[in-house]
């Protein structure tokens, strides 16, 4: 049980560095596009104000959601010993939280970009559990 808990906070600790990091990497990487756009996303939010997204930036954003979250449920599948109560919990609580995080959020992205995004975290978590079986 211990080993389950284990692998669910590994998992969300990965998942909340990678994107965090994710984040800074790309910023500085580009600092005049993706910086940019992130300045104007944080002002727009601290403002209350509505935001025109990017649709490139945001199709960055879910394939990088996309490729944190497999590899967060691979980590809680690694830590945990198993891939199938303890990723599907990961992919749950990450969900409830991004449920959380859009709602604040609503008015900074499409809403496609939602959808997807909350809609492919509990699969993704599984996938990236089922990886970690078969390697």
């Amino acid at each position: 049980m211990i080993k389950k808990i284990l692998g669910v906070v590994a998992g969300f600790v990965t998942w909340s560095i990678l994107w965090t990091g994710g984040e800074v990497l790309l910023t500085q990487l580009s600092p005049s596009w993706y910086g940019k756009y992130s300045e104007a996303v944080q002002a727009a939010f601290a403002q209350g104000t509505t935001f025109e997204a990017d649709p490139l930036i945001s199709i960055i954003n879910l394939v990088r959601s996309f490729f944190t979250t497999i590899i967060a449920g691979y980590i809680c599948a690694l830590v945990a010993g198993e891939y199938g109560r303890s990723t599907m919990i990961l992919g749950v609580i990450l969900l409830a939280v991004g449920i959380a995080v859009q709602y604040v959020g609503w008015n900074l992205a499409p809403i496609w970009y939602h959808l997807i995004f909350l809609l492919m975290l509990v699969p993704m978590t599984i996938l990236g559990g089922r990886l970690r079986r078969s390697a």
